[in-house]
């Protein structure tokens, strides 16, 4: 009798509310994170009053009419929107008052930037196997969009980490993207990225190649021993047969072995195919004979 007495008066009290804002304009975005409650004092018989504490409502306030005040923080006066606050509450309570009736917004403009993927993969090949092309990346930037304070620190975009190993195929992997730590209210237009690898076999194959050299002078000319260089190289299968020694140009530069006054010259390799991994050529250093 004496609880049911108690809980039937009539209480003036303080409640906290949760709160979320609503009607933030398109165009911008919080650049922190906002005060989450509301402090009111508010009148209701004691079940109200209980029943409340024990079942929180998120109240949400409108941001709307907000106002700025000096740079990108902005205020709103809750106490304009009292009567909404009150549709809110549960019936039985009556609010009072709000005891902070300013609440601020750090508040700054979208802004939409294409970014670059940084794939994070770790791939383990098989003996004799390597990538043919270079891996492919679907798509290969994406729309961000965020608070400008933020975006304008942003310059690509990482994905989540890949691990292959002993891959001997062809690879297609979805990964995820990596939302950046710190920054809050990003817009991704995508999440998910599509990696795409061509994979295959390589071999050795080696050739011998002529060279030529060039800014000799007028009325110098030279002799070498040897006409041809030798080129190994690594090459995946389906492009080992398309490789001959035409597919290759070297080039001794005179000049260089005569300014460094070198008894030699330096053979560079100064066109090969795509589809070559790596080469090395020998000799690296041909001798000659200047001719009179």
């Amino acid at each position: 009798m004496w609880l049911l007495i108690t809980l039937s008066k009539e209480y003036t009290t303080t409640i906290t509310f949760p709160i979320k804002y609503s009607k933030i304009s398109q165009n911008k975005r919080l650049q922190t994170s906002p005060i989450t409650v509301l402090e009111t004092v508010v009148k209701a018989n004691g079940f109200s009053v209980l029943r409340t504490r024990f079942n929180t409502k998120t109240i949400a306030i409108n941001a709307n009419p907000i106002v700025k005040k000096e740079g990108t923080t902005h205020y709103l006066l809750v106490k304009n929107q009292k009567q909404q606050i009150q549709r809110q509450l549960p019936s039985g309570v009556v609010l009072q008052q709000i005891i902070k009736d300013t609440l601020f917004l750090n508040l700054g403009s979208l802004v939409t930037k294409k970014l670059p993927l940084k794939p994070d993969i770790k791939i383990s090949y098989h003996v004799g196997y390597d990538l043919s092309e270079e891996m492919m990346l679907t798509p290969d930037s994406i729309l961000v969009s965020g608070p400008e304070n933020y975006m304008s620190k942003l310059k690509s975009i990482s994905l989540l980490p890949l691990v292959l190993e002993d891959v001997m195929a062809n690879f297609t992997n979805k990964v995820g993207v990596k939302i950046p730590e710190g920054i809050k209210n990003l817009k991704l237009d995508t999440k998910e990225i599509t990696i795409h690898g061509k994979v295959e076999k390589f071999t050795e194959g080696t050739l011998e190649v002529p060279y030529s050299v060039i800014n000799i002078p007028k009325g110098v000319s030279i002799s070498t021993l040897s006409k041809k260089i030798q080129v190994t190289f690594i090459i995946g299968l389906s492009s080992f047969n398309k490789i001959n020694q035409n597919s290759f140009q070297i080039e001794c530069d005179y000049s260089v072995s005569e300014s460094n006054n070198l008894g030699y010259l330096i053979p560079k390799l100064v066109h090969k195919p795509s589809e070559i991994k790596s080469y090395k050529i020998l000799p690296n250093e041909i001798d000659f004979l200047i001719q009179n």
